[in-house]
């Protein structure tokens, strides 16, 4: 791939990423959102016109519970193995953050993925390829708005229908837009969609 190519690519992933830990709840800034091309690659590129990885990564906290952190890690490996989880790790024990996300060109050995169940416990580990971010689903035409409920939301709903948690219908975690969102088990998801005779109706899905 042409750098020109390689960097209006990262331009893309780097907007999206933007804007999934945005829609999260997290704390970013409009600029880096809108930012256009040529700005990204005068920030991020070197002198051959090529983008560092490393001067993507950031971290951002919570606009509400301004204890919790995230942290975005690019990798430059194209496989990420263990030894660029270990690394990842190290960042977060480091600035003491349990929340990392790590983008990668490639793909991701199962030893790596073996990495983020084993260390679940601790620290809440996610992966996207650049593919799943080079556009971001839930700008599309044919995805309904999402809403993630509280706990409290979910309480209520349930108490108002009088249901139970498996009476709903369900979301896996592995759909695209769980993953967007971040969605753990037990999470209840309110989607909106539009409606020829009100305007707008809202349906429900438990994250399993």
């Amino acid at each position: 791939m042409a750098d020109g190519d390689e960097t209006a690519k990262l331009w893309k992933v780097n907007k999206t990423i933007h804007e999934l830990v945005k829609d999260r709840g997290f704390r970013v800034s409009d600029d880096e959102i809108n930012m256009d091309l040529n700005r990204f690659r005068e920030l991020y590129s070197n002198s051959m016109g090529v983008v560092d990885r490393g001067q993507l990564n950031f971290y951002t906290n919570h606009r509400i519970d301004n204890s919790e952190q995230i942290f975005v890690f690019f990798s430059e490996e194209k496989s990420v193995g263990v030894k660029t989880m270990r690394k990842l790790l190290s960042i977060l024990e480091e600035k003491s953050i349990q929340r990392g996300i790590i983008v990668f060109p490639g793909n991701m050995t199962p030893s790596a993925r073996k990495v983020i169940v084993a260390m679940a416990a601790q620290y809440r580990l996610e992966e996207f390829s650049e593919a799943d971010l080079l556009v971001n689903i839930t700008h599309h035409v044919l995805v309904p708005r999402h809403e993630v409920l509280s706990n409290e939301e979910k309480k209520t709903l349930l108490d108002k229908y009088r249901l139970k948690e498996t009476q709903l219908p369900r979301i896996q975690m592995a759909d695209p837009v769980a993953r967007y969102y971040g969605l753990r088990r037990g999470q209840v998801v309110k989607i909106i969609r539009p409606s020829e005779t009100s305007g707008r109706y809202a349906s429900y899905r438990i994250c399993f």
